[in-house]
């Protein structure tokens, strides 16, 4: 999902890189085009003129700074703004450690209720290593209780059938009673799928929360709902204390409007995020990473994922202590490094993704390569090793006779030692977060 918005986002760059100062006359179109996307998108009209106020109020007259491109800058602040609608205080999920937990489950019908229920149960029960109940107030369809049953069973939760069947409330209160006494952690209740426009079914809802007083009251929408999703959710909100949002079938191709338009209107956070039909697709949700695909930055942060793995995995003490304490890194420690690395995974999925080919290196970094890169400064000498700036072109000529390669070969190991000098430092010494500029503006000059 979410790709139309990307691609637009790329254009966007293009359309506006190589200007010094972003004004209202060249960043008119884009934002025109931009809020166009949007819609398209299924993002609620209320949301995009929000966005696009804010982000034109930081933008107009600006300078750029000067490690940016204009492109750049207009992401960073597009991000900011992104991420500041759908970040909350209270992202996680609230449980209590010595008292049952009840959580209740609301939602339109074919909105993803029931199978959300089985991936929560199954991400509590795992992550906090409790027992997990789960019960259906579902009066209406009685399929709907033994697809719970079902369901729960495969994420191997337990489930309780109440003996009363004709009242919610009641219901409810018989599977509290049931869970404390088998000292369940936690208890998650499934209300009948409900049509936004049905007051008689929604205070059943209400009822059903007023006895249970749960600790969240979850809704669940489908993220293929689009402009409508603004409206359920305005109407469930007014209706019913909803603690937060699960936000399912984010797998599809549907272009994901109402991620923001959900949380925006009902000024709740989205918690959780399902992505298919198997019972552990369901994880927390992360709005810096879906801002982050939004505006095509997915790549970046899984490099230095990837990056920071193999720094964390390398096993060469001396190499982990000459980083930390800011010593000489030389070229017998970059041998070093490369073959820990190498062990772990293939390093050159990394050194391609950070050196994208231009005009002036061509050649994609591979395996044979990272095997030149050995042989290379195999036939350097100690002191070379040890300084490689002394190599100039006399030595780059017999190191490249030495070495059966080329002197462009040894020219680009130099320039590779370089750079992953800098980002093993960077990431070492500040960490991941401070070290995502470097990298964005290393991929995309």
């Amino acid at each position: 999902m979410f790709s139309n918005i990307k691609k637009k986002f790329i254009s966007l760059i293009k359309n506006i890189s190589g200007k010094g100062r972003i004004t209202e006359k060249n960043i008119a179109s884009t934002l025109q085009n931009i809020k166009k996307t949007l819609l398209e998108s299924d993002v609620s009209l209320i949301v995009i003129d929000k966005i696009i106020k804010k982000v034109k109020k930081k933008l107009i007259g600006n300078n750029i700074n000067h490690h940016l491109t204009p492109g750049q800058e207009f992401i960073k602040i597009f991000q900011t703004e992104l991420i500041s609608i759908m970040q909350h205080k209270n992202q996680n999920i609230n449980l209590l450690k010595k008292k049952l937990n009840i959580i209740l489950i609301v939602g339109l019908q074919g909105s993803g209720k029931t199978t959300s229920i089985g991936k929560l149960g199954k991400f509590i029960k795992n992550k906090y290593k409790k027992k997990i109940l789960t019960c259906s107030t579902d009066i209406y369809r009685p399929a709907a209780i033994q697809q719970l049953k079902v369901i729960s069973e495969k994420a191997k939760i337990d489930f309780f059938q109440p003996k009363i069947h004709h009242d919610p409330s009641k219901m409810s209160l018989e599977a509290i009673k049931e869970a404390k006494k088998k000292f369940y952690h936690t208890l998650i209740i499934d209300t009948s799928g409900r049509l936004n426009n049905n007051i008689k079914m929604m205070q059943q809802i209400k009822n059903i929360q007023k006895h249970t007083n749960p600790i969240e009251t979850f809704f669940v929408i489908d993220s293929m709902m689009g402009q409508e999703a603004i409206n359920i959710a305005n109407t469930f909100n007014n209706f019913f204390n909803i603690s937060g949002i699960i936000l399912t079938k984010l797998d599809s191709d549907t272009q994901g409007g109402a991620a923001l338009s959900a949380t925006y209107i009902t000024k709740k956070p989205i918690k959780f995020v399902g992505t298919g039909e198997k019972v552990h697709a369901f994880s927390i949700f992360k709005p810096k990473e879906i801002v982050s695909r939004i505006l095509n930055m997915e790549d970046t942060l899984s490099l230095i994922t990837k990056i920071n793995k193999k720094i964390k995995n390398i096993h060469s003490k001396t190499i982990n202590k000459k980083i930390e304490k800011n010593k000489k890194f030389d070229l017998n420690d970059f041998q070093i490094y490369l073959q820990n690395t190498n062990k772990i995974s293939k390093i050159n999925e990394i050194i391609s993704n950070i050196y994208k080919p231009d005009n002036n290196t061509s050649e994609n970094i591979n395996n044979n390569f990272i095997k030149k890169i050995h042989v290379i400064i195999n036939s350097m000498t100690p002191k070379e090793r040890k300084n490689p700036k002394i190599i100039k072109g006399s030595r780059k000529k017999r190191i490249s006779i030495g070495s059966g390669t080329t002197i462009q070969d040894v020219n680009k190991l130099l320039k590779q030692f370089v750079e992953i000098k800098k980002i093993i430092k960077k990431i070492k010494i500040q960490g991941v977060q401070k070290t995502l500029q470097y990298i964005k503006n290393l991929i995309l000059k």
